[in-house]
């Protein structure tokens, strides 16, 4: 079984980042191509509750691509509420056992909490880029995001992240994750 890691400096870092987004930042651009910001959020949301559900062994049915018009008007404390209650989730030895799914997939337990912990940083870092916050991550877990995106992308697993973008020199292990998942760690929003 792969060593139990701690969500929780991720998850406080991304609910730190959701209740700082200002309501005008809703409407702007993210490093995902297809989601405003006010669409990460709401997707944001959507996998707290469902990676959450994954701990317990009650795994959500398919995911639906993030939509802001879904937002409730409680967002930012809803939000960063499901985040810490995910984080906890996890903590449960067991909830790293077994199988479990997420997404409508079905994963072993091991599996699931790693790309729940890639959500967290992968998305923290989009929020924080998109809405000129500080992105920066260097918190537990991240040799093992970039294991799991290594693998994914050495397997040939499609559809998950964009195409990889090449990330030269010694950069930080972040920006090397960010560019397997298909980001470009210098991403800006328009000016």
């Amino acid at each position: 079984m792969t060593a139990i890691v701690d969500l929780e400096p991720a998850a406080r870092r991304l609910a730190r980042l959701v209740e700082g987004v200002p309501d005008r930042a809703l409407g702007g651009p993210t490093p995902c191509r297809d989601y405003t910001v006010g669409d990460l959020v709401e997707h944001i949301g959507g996998a707290a509750r469902s990676f959450r559900a994954s701990a317990v062994k009650q795994p959500l049915g398919a995911a639906r691509p993030g939509d802001a018009s879904r937002l409730g008007p409680d967002w930012r404390t809803a939000i960063p509420r499901d985040l810490l209650a995910m984080a906890e989730a996890w903590k449960d030895p067991e909830a790293w056992a077994g199988m479990t799914g997420a997404g409508g997939i079905d994963l072993p337990g091991e599996v699931a909490g790693v790309v729940g912990l890639d959500e967290l940083v992968i998305h923290g870092w989009d929020l924080a880029r998109a809405t000129g916050q500080p992105d920066g991550y260097d918190g537990p877990g991240l040799e093992a995001v970039h294991g799991m995106v290594s693998q994914l992308r050495a397997a040939g697993v499609e559809g998950i992240f964009g195409p990889p973008v090449e990330v030269a020199g010694e950069r930080p292990l972040l920006e090397r994750i960010l560019g397997l998942t298909g980001r470009d760690p210098d991403w800006r929003p328009p000016a």
